[in-house]
């Protein structure tokens, strides 16, 4: 398929395997059950920046067009959930995306892992700068 293939193809780009024993793929294992939950319920690629206890999954393809969920206390939120239990506008959301994609791009030299879950392939990436970052923007928003 030649130099861009995976590009246009929208195929998860080919990173290292994750190493299920490392911290990163403990953190995964700690989400596992929840992101198989959000795995049903979307289609689009996810990309997974683990926490303690917790992980953030951008949904799509950052950071031109894309979504975030996360994970925490055992249940996924999302975007939604700010509209629905804290009233953020429309226009809010917007801000928050911008604020998502600029951190995203600001990380974008990060380490990238693949995984399987659920028979499906995600991509992991091991941030501890970007999941604060994406964390103050959330908090940001509902403070």
């Amino acid at each position: 398929m030649g130099l861009f293939g995976n590009l246009f193809a929208g195929k998860t780009p080919e990173y290292p395997p994750l190493d299920d024993q490392s911290r990163t793929g403990q953190k995964v294992a700690e989400v596992e059950q929840e992101l198989q939950e959000l795995m049903h319920k979307v289609s689009q690629p996810l990309e997974v920046v683990p926490t303690d206890h917790a992980a953030y999954v951008f949904i799509g393809k950052p950071p031109k067009k894309f979504g975030l969920a996360w994970i925490h206390d055992g249940k996924v939120s999302g975007l939604n959930t700010l509209i629905e239990e804290h009233g953020v506008t429309p226009a809010e959301i917007e801000k928050v995306l911008d604020s998502l994609r600029d951190a995203y791009a600001r990380h974008q030299d990060a380490q990238h892992y693949t995984a399987t879950i659920d028979q499906r392939k995600v991509v992991v990436t091991a941030s501890e700068s970007l999941e604060h970052e994406v964390h103050d923007i959330i908090e940001a928003i509902l403070h």
